[in-house]
């Protein structure tokens, strides 16, 4: 009995009823089962020839449509693809190149040496640093009555300054002799410097002419002559700096300071390199009293304070705000009692557990204005080995937050020379515009006594450092002997990657947003016509199990690293592909030994097919014809006059000679490499030999595929766009020359997704268009081709030894293929033989074409998305993921096992501002008096008054206190962006690899569906009834990045399994001479009035508001 047509809420004859799929992607069906099989087998014979109609097609009518359609693209790939064409290619071309081998352990250690050789070079520099500045500080007199006019030095804001009419200096007259300066551009520093003088930076919030900070500019000024003696001695030197604990900056060589538009609030002593060479790593719990009597302003205070708090940690460091305490550094164990006074001296829980070694510091901080006494909080911190200090304000936050570094640097102080280590930061960004860097850091120490017969000195003068570039890293690593696929990566002892590819940290830029919608390089959201900046102020600490897909494999390759093991391994594992919308399963090598002299460790990966690679190797008598490349063989071939014969050629931006600038459009490229080839020969020094030459070898090697393939076919007969092939050399070539109009691939094929995503797989690999660059349905009916590659790798073999040297394939014309798809996919052989027309008494089985307004047929790559339909309408969908096409259908797939779900996050993503909703202008969070008070005239004399009143006066540097958030409306002003978390989930082929048929149960709307894997394809081939009810609503699975709640992962569930981290080598916390009698009184070194009042007044007529600090969110981006 055939099916009869269906209308909603009818129950359709001879469907089997299985138990509802779950409205949402929990828990998933089984996809077999006796009884479930043996109801669908009573449903298909249910569908047997009977009455006049069509019915559901069987699974051997499927399987036939399945074949022809692998048969037909298998077909197409053959003929065009030329895949053993190119085989044979190659081989005769042999003599033109040699293949050579990765030796991993060989690599990495030569790759290791490199490193600690470069590394070694800047700690001869440090010392020397460190040991002029010591000895120069020691040899100083102090001077009390000091003057601004007596000191020379280069004010390295004094331009920005003299711009400001508000500024300090302004209002002063500028009594300091401030040097003028000239400038060159250099490219190394991607900065205007001058190599006669340093710079000098001095923070916003302090007085630079009080006598601290004029006798530290004039023992400093000697600095000058190492720093200029270092560069003589090594011409690669970056910046040299030394940050002093006063909060002077002294840098070489001199620049003028990149300060922000509105306020400068950099401070030396908060930078990653100076937290982590002040003093050895941390244990840190911190206390916040939140009994009845903290609340309003005070406990304001108390949460900025934790937060400023937490940017004095560094990588090392280890921090809870919790009693349990489960991964340490144990080394410098302390507790932070942030209160209002109040408390308890609880002696006896301090010489339990405490005394007589004083093992654990207390550091205590009285907040707010109160009238408590605050002794119990001194005796404390006096009695163990800490100190007090007082934040009545918002002003005193950030100096009192800080200055506990000075108390840990005792111990390193009276060690000597022994605590001289040199400590290499993690990765971060430089705020003179470096970029990405790396610096090696150094303690100075005050040797000084105080006097005759007086005990040393224990306080740190500051902290030497000097940057490296990562890109001066990354040379020194093979760059494309490896393949797409192979690259090198190093950690420290955290686990946190120095160098990896997925080390992809967001560029800050001011763009009108979205509100939540994240930014990304190389996508549509990303306007390359905007001023960039770059807002880093922690370090890049990307765990190496967030840059890959974290797996069991993964975690103890780690751990090996960490724990400075040499190693080999070889996993199978998941990888993410470029443009992260697929998985694949993929073989990888893993080979890893550490740097010696350093904290870090190296690794290799590296696929299989990556063990060989092709040198071209020139002949010697063209080599010695000493003529330019352009008059080479096979470069004419590069010439856009070739294009129209040949085909267009794309070639990949690499850095083929020092005098080759990279630009971004491709054919400005193309002009000005073959202008430099008229004047290089092929042995020139100044230029990459192996790049250059394998780039024209491979030109020669894609043309002659061109002549005997590609030029005479037809690819009009078989509805293709275009044909390509795309090498490790750097070539891609499109045929005929037209079609590069519309190819937006990368030109550098180890960027492009289709080249690496063919390398890791077998068999032929379909990519639609991203959804993001689809065009709209009207473009489609004005002629615009639009095209669907597929792709495959080539492998050679050449005396036993396999590589994969290149990628070729077709562009698909989507309308076409869609017309062909629906042949294929029918009871006809040819698209000229009539359709099959079923007769009155006749049965007939449905088919994809005839009866598309009843049977739903699609192609799904293994990610999910929609690659063709037989559905016209469905056209403009091409390329998005079937869920937002058919919801009830991908959810059915994914319960019966054709896909599997992978969750991941992004930890380097940026984000628009949340808006909190529509606020007037009041300020938040300030205390408000009520009427009563205002009546009291007692209230205003009160520490309340005041502390208004310092509030009003204090508090516009920290604005988030005043925020309140603009109403949101189209076209508001631009805002900045922040880090965010985001989540992706990407989809890839479950473990069903067999013809699988199915019932999506849904009461009477219920619908069969057939899916089936297209052999050596990445391919689901799904015929299913349409859904002609809307009552069957299913949960709809997810695959777009979606921005996470909070910051990500659940945070408790991390604290319970933390990643292993490996504590100091050794540890610097105690020293039994330390003198603990300066234990604070709540003063601090005064900031300038002056200053801050001008500066708080521009912020509050102009300065954006910024989020309000969260404590939790801030103690999470510290991994415990």
């Amino acid at each position: 009995m055939a099916v009869p047509a269906r209308t909603c809420g009818a129950a359709r004859p001879g469907v089997a009823r299985t138990a509802r799929p779950r409205p949402g992607p929990g828990p998933r069906r089984s996809a077999s089962g006796p009884a479930r099989r043996l109801w669908l087998f009573l449903l298909l014979l249910l569908a047997a020839p009977g009455a006049s109609a069509y019915s559901f097609p069987q699974q051997h009518t499927m399987q036939h449509w399945a074949r022809r359609l692998e048969q037909e693209i298998d077909g197409v790939m053959r003929i065009f693809g030329g895949v053993q064409q190119l085989r044979e290619i190659y081989k005769d071309n042999r003599n033109l190149f040699e293949v050579q081998e990765n030796e991993p352990q060989k690599l990495v250690e030569k790759v290791a040496g490199d490193i600690e050789s470069l590394l070694d070079r800047k700690v001869q520099a440090l010392k020397r640093l460190a040991d002029a500045a010591e000895t120069f500080q020691k040899a100083h007199r102090w001077q009390d009555n000091i003057k601004e006019e007596d000191i020379m030095y280069y004010d390295a804001k004094a331009d920005a300054e003299l711009d400001d009419p508000e500024s300090e200096d302004v209002e002063r007259g500028s009594k300091s002799s401030a040097l003028r300066l000239d400038f060159v551009e250099d490219p190394n520093f991607k900065n205007k410097v001058n190599y006669s003088y340093t710079a000098v930076q001095i923070p916003t919030d302090i007085y630079k002419g009080s006598t601290v900070i004029l006798n530290e500019l004039n023992w400093t000024e000697a600095l000058e002559n190492v720093f200029i003696e270092n560069r003589r001695q090594d011409p690669t030197l970056l910046w040299q700096v030394f940050g002093s604990a006063t909060g002077v900056t002294r840098y070489y060589p001199a620049t003028p300071w990149r300060a922000p538009k509105k306020i400068d609030l950099y401070d030396v002593r908060r930078r990653p390199w100076y937290i982590q060479g002040a003093s050895s790593p941390k244990d840190m719990v911190i206390i916040v009293d939140v009994s009845g009597s903290v609340s309003g302003l005070t406990l304001k205070l108390m949460k900025t304070s934790v937060c400023e708090m937490l940017d004095t940690l560094s990588d090392d460091d280890y921090v809870n705000v919790a009693s349990s305490n489960i991964t340490r550094a144990n080394c410098n164990k302390m507790i932070m009692m942030f209160t209002d006074g109040g408390e308890d001296r609880v002696q006896d829980v301090f010489e339990k557990y405490n005394w007589p070694n004083r093992t654990v510091r207390v550091f205590t901080f009285s907040v707010g204005q109160h009238n408590y006494d605050v002794t119990p909080l001194q005796w404390m911190a006096c009695t163990n080995k800490g100190y007090y200090f007082e934040i009545p304000s918002i002003g005193a936050i950030r100096i009192n937050t800080q200055e506990y570094l000075d108390v840990l640097g005792r111990p390193m102080v009276l060690a000597g020379k022994e605590a001289k280590q040199v400590q290499w930061t993690n990765v971060y960004e430089d705020a003179l515009g470096l970029g990405l860097v790396v610096t090696g850091t150094l303690p100075v120490f005050n040797l000084t006594q105080d006097g005759p017969g007086e005990k040393k000195n224990q306080l740190i003068l500051g902290v030497m450092g000097i940057d490296v570039a990562l890109n001066d890293i990354k040379r020194l690593t093979p760059n494309y002997t490896l393949g797409a696929n192979g690259y090198v990566f190093a950690i420290d002892l955290n686990g946190y990657v120095l160098l990896h590819p997925n080390l992809k940290p967001q560029v800050s830029q001011r763009v009108t947003w979205r509100v939540g919608k994240p930014f990304k390089m190389g996508t549509p959201d990303f306007l390359p016509g905007l001023p960039q900046t770059t807002n880093f102020r922690e370090p890049v600490t990307l765990d190496f199990l967030d840059a890959e897909l974290e797996d069991e494999n993964k975690e103890e390759i780690r751990r090996s690293m960490i724990d400075g093991n040499k190693g080999h391994k070889q996993i199978r594992t998941l990888v993410k592909s470029l443009d992260e919308r697929y998985i694949d399963e993929v073989t990888r090598n893993y080979t890893w030994v550490p740097i010696r002299s350093t904290n870090y460790s190296l690794g290799l990966v590296l696929p299989p097919y990556s063990t060989f690679y092709l040198q071209a190797n020139l002949s010697d008598q063209i080599l010695q014809v000493k003529l330019p490349i352009s008059k080479l063989k096979d470069f004419e071939f590069l010439l856009p006059s070739s294009f129209e014969s040949e085909g267009h050629v794309f070639i990949a931006p690499r850095e083929y000679c020092k005098d080759l600038n990279a630009s971004d459009n491709n054919t400005e490229f193309l002009k000005t490499f073959i202008e430099l080839m008229e004047k290089v020969t092929p042995d020139s020094k100044q230029c990459n030999n192996f790049l250059l030459h394998n780039l024209i070898l491979d030109t020669g090697i894609t043309q002659q595929l061109v002549e005997r393939v590609w030029r005479d076919q037809d690819l009009n007969t078989y509805s293709l766009l275009a044909v390509f092939a795309a090498t490790d050399g750097g070539i891609t070539r499109v045929f005929p020359n037209k079609a590069a109009e519309d190819w937006t691939e990368n030109p550098e094929p180890f960027n492009a997704s289709f080249y690496r995503r063919s390398l890791d797989n077998h068999g032929y690999i379909f990519k639609p268009l991203h959804q993001d660059t689809l065009l709209r349905p009207l473009e489609l009916e004005n002629n615009t081709a639009v095209g669907i590659l597929v792709s495959t790798a080539v492998e050679l073999s050449l005396s036993g030894r396999t590589l994969r040297p290149a990628v070729v394939g077709v562009k698909l014309d989507l309308e076409a293929w869609a017309e062909k798809f629906k042949v294929l996919a029918s009871n006809r052989t040819h698209q000229d033989q009539p359709q099959k027309q079923c007769g009155p008494n006749s049965h007939c089985e449905m088919d994809c074409e005839v009866n598309n307004e009843d049977l739903l047929c699609v192609l799904i790559d293994d990610g999910g998305f929609l690659v063709l339909s037989n559905q016209n309408h469905q056209w403009d969908q091409i390329g998005r993921f079937f869920s937002e096409v058919d919801a009830n259908l991908m959810l059915a797939l994914y319960n019966n096992s054709f896909y599997t779900r992978k969750e991941s996050y992004d930890y380097q993503a940026a984000c628009a501002p949340q808006p909190t909703g529509n606020l007037g202008a009041a300020p938040r969070g300030v205390f408000v008096p009520t009427i009563a008070d205002f009546l009291n005239l007692a209230w205003w004399t009160s520490a309340a008054a005041w502390s208004l009143f310092q509030q009003l006066l204090y508090g516009l540097v920290y604005h988030s206190w005043f925020q309140a958030d603009p109403a949101e409306a189209e076209g508001s002003p631009e805002t900045r962006e922040s880090s965010c978390i985001m989540k992706q989930t990407q989809y890839y082929f479950g473990s069903v690899n067999a013809s699988y048929n199915a019932i999506i149960d849904c009461g009477n709307c219920s619908r069969l569906f057939h899916a089936q894997r297209l052999t050596n394809t990445n391919l689901l081939f799904v015929v299913a009834e349409k859904p002609l009810c809307s009552q069957c609503e299913a949960g709809r699975l997810l695959q777009k990045e979606t921005h996470c709640p909070a910051d990500g992962p659940e945070q408790c569930e991390l604290v319970q399994r933390p990643r292993y981290r490996r504590g100091p080598h050794i540890c610097f916390d105690y020293n039994a001479t330390e003198d603990t009698s300066d234990c604070g009184r709540g003063a601090s070194f005064p900031p300038s009035l002056g200053v801050l009042i001008s500066l708080q007044l521009l912020l509050l007529l102009g300065l954006p508001p910024r989020p309000q600090p969260q404590v939790q969110a801030r103690v999470a981006s510290h991994r415990f």
